[in-house]
């Protein structure tokens, strides 16, 4: 019995320790190329605990991750209208560039409702904005990724400021979800 009171002292001290340098507390800033660590101007604006938050999107896969914050609201309704849910939830590796509702606020109403009324078209947007792979800051730099949807879309820029496809900005990238990296983006990305 003691051996176990022990073994769960030296757990809870390890957890304390390790716990505090993986956030980054009593550890230095992540490196540029680090995918673990969330950048960009808007970062700030997101919470970093509670339901939405960025620790709370790190349990949950991304499609739920994404309903459960409330500044993607629109897309997460946007996925559930698509029939995208499963599929997202259940992808490996993937990087979504994921619309804020301020981004979706930018389409005309009218447009924005045919959109969302057009399944076919709708997961052909909704697909545009999900690469298969893991895209680490680094490559963000100068970048072209092949989407689900089948076209490319380009990445560039440096630091913590990255523009998508020469148009959407990201407010804040890097967070990670419990399938996914999910980039914030200004504006709603559109296929050819």
């Amino acid at each position: 019995m003691n051996s176990t009171r022990i073994r769960r002292s030296v757990l809870a001290t390890s957890a304390a320790v390790v716990l505090p340098v993986a956030l980054g507390i009593a550890a230095p800033a992540a490196s540029a190329d680090s995918s673990s660590e969330p950048f960009g101007p808007g970062c700030s604006s997101v919470p970093k605990e509670g339901t939405g938050g960025l620790d709370d999107m790190a349990d949950d896969p991304v499609a739920t991750a994404a309903s459960n914050n409330a500044e993607l609201s629109t897309l997460a309704s946007a996925i559930k209208a698509a029939g995208l849910v499963d599929t997202l939830n259940d992808s490996k590796d993937i990087t979504v560039f994921a619309p804020t509702n301020a981004a979706f606020e930018k389409i005309p109403k009218a447009d924005l409702d045919a959109l969302l009324a057009d399944q076919d078209q709708l997961t052909k947007v909704l697909t545009y904005h999900v690469v298969g792979e893991t895209i680490t800051q680094k490559e963000l730099a100068d970048g072209n990724f092949k989407t689900l949807e089948g076209s490319n879309l380009t990445t560039s820029g440096s630091g913590d400021s990255f523009t998508v496809n020469d148009s959407a900005k990201i407010v804040c990238g890097g967070i990670p979800t419990g399938n996914a990296t999910v980039e914030l983006i200004d504006t709603v990305l559109m296929p050819e």
